[in-house]
């Protein structure tokens, strides 16, 4: 038999080598035989501390403080087991005491000054920094921490140099690479950090470190595609680190490359499992991607599996109402608000899920918008110096997350191209950029410049705004997915005015000074029910861009059929129990019809399903009830080739697809209602000369159906001619939207100038 005399590991050791429950039994033992020494009792405090006896691990250290009242090492100790438990007031007066007995710890000139900052005094931290970095000027971290003071200070400068000499120190620490990152172009330095970091990938090309700071300070300059790029590469050069990958993911995630960003967060979440954050990002990009029910069933189980957390619930109330469920939507949208009454994401919520909801009066959803715009942050801004001339030609900027193919810029692009370039400069302050996208090269081609602002915060796009000189501010996002209309909060023009994107009702904001609109949609008498001024224009508030990629009109189908054809193409969000019942009668009025429901959220089986299911369950078969799945846009408006009659989904109306139903020859019997949303079909029909399409109740609206279905030779007549109708109709007349647009631009101007002289 071999014996292993090998001489046991001290105690000493063990707890140098971070074994601190194995070095419990020989100090305690020590102990006990009657090594009362000081440096004893103090490691078996330390042993005792790290290994979850905390009470009795503070009294050996103040029983060591009490033997050696001059020794600064048991009070360090103490201030750092206090600090760990989170009793910070506790620790600094600990921290306060080892720098009276040793002024020149820096431990605890490092370990004060992060409390400081915490409590936010960044000049009593910046002092005890200043002190520790001439003490011990090889140590990293106090500079770091120095670099993080001076930043809270207003010194990004200083700050910068701080963050720069804690990466010489230690090129590797990701921590310090990305403070630098960050602050460097608050300090107006972003372009030359940048070259330093690239020649530091030069010199250090397998340091990943260096390449994710890289990757983010692109992002912060608005060079995302390179930032990509950069964060790739850190990536491949630590393939089962979390922080590269979660970097990456983040920045895919803000981009337009979805689809890369949920292979990340997929990744990621098979690396990191049980992180909520990493699933609760992964259901965000899911919902992007109009993966709704997926995205829910993920955001259910991090609620069941770590509780409720506000971005959680409000991700959940959004994919909720998506997959057609909208009072649990909004139900889970106030249980976010009553987690955290501030939070500006839990208002954006419940005003995002309220306009779908059969009730919600005008009334009740500009109080939710007012109350979100409550919430927003707001940072004092020095006076406009624009020139205030009524008649001078003005600069006009949108602020857009979907300056491409989206409905934002089929229904806004011509109205741009078309305003008079004498009088309007466009700068485009664009998110998700896609260049290659047909629309998006439009804007380009219209705008005078064009301003990425991925990277930008809020302050930073309100200097962007404000430094171009920007007179009219035209916000196209609301609080929708990639929208900053909150920014709007700090005033980014003299006028401020809200059209399109996420368009649902008043925004409540109290700095948006008008909303575009026309007499359709908001007409006389519903001033009451918006906190901004309405500015309506002549024809409709919107001008279609037809798709040249669009199929031609067939014949209508019913002729072939010898059935009737309703059909709705509209997001399941609008489809609610009401409406259901509703087409539910139509269907038992008009006993041989079909439905067609399209929408991409119908590509998830379950999810039609309990579609079905609720049809059946009002005596509708699943054989007169056709879901169909998401498809490309020219397969998605050539389906419209077999729906005779469009159906409106109420409250929420359809927008583009209701301009998208006309160009193919479609009409669409709609009831609007009291809310902005509920009236945008009604509008554009209108538009188009098809008025008597529009009908007042729920029981003109069955009985529209049921007698257009009956009369297929008008039904034939119309769709034959539809077309060329919408073609020459002023939905589709860019030039005289141009001119109605100017007229109203130049109008709220002027209407600021009279107010300020």
């Amino acid at each position: 038999m071999t014996v292993d005399v090998r001489p046991l590991p001290s105690p000493v050791a063990l707890l140098a080598e971070g074994r601190f429950q194995e070095a419990l039994a020989p100090l305690r033992l020590a102990l006990a035989v009657g090594d009362a020494c000081p440096a004893t009792m103090l490691n078996l405090a330390i042993a005792e501390d790290r290994a979850g006896d905390s009470g009795r691990a503070r009294r050996l250290m103040q029983q060591v403080a009490v033997r050696l009242p001059d020794w600064d090492e048991p009070v360090l100790r103490l201030a750092e087991s206090l600090r760990s438990a989170g009793d910070n007031a506790a620790a600094e007066e600990a921290y306060r005491q080892v720098l009276d007995l040793n002024p020149s710890r820096p431990e605890a000139l490092i370990a004060l000054a992060g409390l400081l900052l915490m409590r936010r005094s960044p000049e009593e931290a910046r002092d005890l920094l200043l002190r520790c970095c001439g003490i011990a000027p090889d140590n990293a971290e106090a500079w770091n921490t120095l670099g993080l003071a001076l930043r809270a200070t207003g010194a990004p400068n200083l700050a910068l140099t701080a963050f720069v000499t804690a990466q010489g120190l230690r090129p590797d620490c990701l921590e310090y690479v990305l403070n630098g990152a960050d602050v460097a172009p608050d300090a107006g330095e972003g372009d030359a950090e940048l070259a330093r970091l690239t020649v530091a990938t030069e010199q250090n090309p397998l340091c990943p470190a260096i390449q994710l700071g890289r990757g983010m300070l692109l992002e912060r300059l608005g060079r995302r595609s390179e930032a990509i790029d950069a964060l790739e590469v850190a990536t491949e050069l630590a393939p089962d680190a979390l922080v590269p990958l979660q970097l990456l993911a983040g920045v895919l995630a803000r981009s337009s490359r979805v689809r890369q960003a949920e292979a990340a967060l997929r990744r990621l979440s098979a690396m990191d499992p049980d992180n909520p954050q990493v699933r609760n990002d992964h259901a965000a990009v899911l919902m992007r991607l109009h993966r709704h029910a997926e995205a829910r069933a993920i955001l259910l189980d991090v609620v069941d599996s770590h509780g409720p957390h506000t971005a959680v619930l409000c991700n959940l109330a959004n994919a909720t109402v998506c997959v057609g469920l909208q009072e649990e939507a909004i139900d889970i949208a106030r249980r976010a608000i009553d987690l955290d009454p501030d939070a500006v994401l839990a208002r954006r919520a419940l005003c995002n899920t309220l306009p779908y909801r059969d009730g919600t009066t005008g009334a009740a959803l500009l109080s939710a918008m007012r109350d979100c715009s409550a919430v927003l942050p707001r940072t004092p801004q020095p006076p406009f110096n624009n020139t205030l001339d009524p008649d001078r030609p003005l600069v006009v900027g949108l602020l857009s997350g979907t300056l491409r193919s989206h409905p934002v810029g089929w229904l806004t692009v011509a109205g741009i191209e078309t305003l008079d370039p004498d009088q309007f400069r466009v700068i485009c302050l664009a998110q998700n950029a896609a260049p290659e996208d047909p629309i998006a090269r439009r804007y380009r081609a219209a705008a005078r410049e064009w301003v990425e602002v991925d990277g930008m915060n809020d302050a930073a796009l309100t200097s962007a705004a404000r430094d171009r000189g920007i007179d009219i501010l035209i916000d196209l996002g609301g609080y929708g997915d990639a929208a900053r209309m909150p920014a709007c909060a700090n005033r980014l023009a003299p006028v401020q005015i809200k059209w399109v994107g996420m368009q649902a009702h008043s925004s409540g904001l109290a700095e948006m000074d008008w909303f575009l609109t026309d007499r359709w949609e908001t007409p006389d008498g519903f001033e009451p029910l918006y906190s901004e001024k309405l500015l309506r224009l002549s024809d409709g508030y919107v001008c279609y861009s037809p798709p040249p990629h669009a199929p031609d009109v067939v014949e209508l189908p019913a002729l072939a059929n010898g059935f009737v054809t309703f059909g709705c193409f509209n997001n399941l969000a609008k489809i609610t129990p009401r409406v259901i019942e509703t087409w539910a009668t139509i269907l038992h009025r008009v006993p041989n019809a079909r439905l067609i429901l399209k929408t991409h959220q119908l590509t998830d089986a379950p999810t039609a399903d309990g579609f079905l299911a609720d049809f059946a369950s009002l005596g509708i078969s699943g054989d007169r009830i056709e879901p169909r799945g998401s498809s490309g846009h020219r397969a998605f408006m050539g389906e419209y080739g077999h729906v005779d009659i469009v159906l409106d989904p109420f409250p929420y109306s359809g927008g583009l697809t209701t301009c998208e139903a006309l160009w193919m020859g479609v009409p669409t019997i709609t009831l609007p209602g009291e809310i902005f949303a509920s009236r945008h079909s009604a509008s554009h029909m209108s538009n188009a000369g098809l008025a008597d399409w529009v009908t007042g109740s729920v029981e003109g609206y069955i009985d529209m159906a049921v007698t257009r279905a009956a009369d297929l030779d008008s039904l034939a007549k119309l769709r034959a001619g539809l077309r060329e109708q919408v073609r020459r109709s002023p939905l589709c007349d860019a030039p005289r939207f141009g001119l109605n647009l100017g007229a109203a631009l130049r109008h709220a101007w002027r209407v600021r100038c009279a107010e300020t002289s």
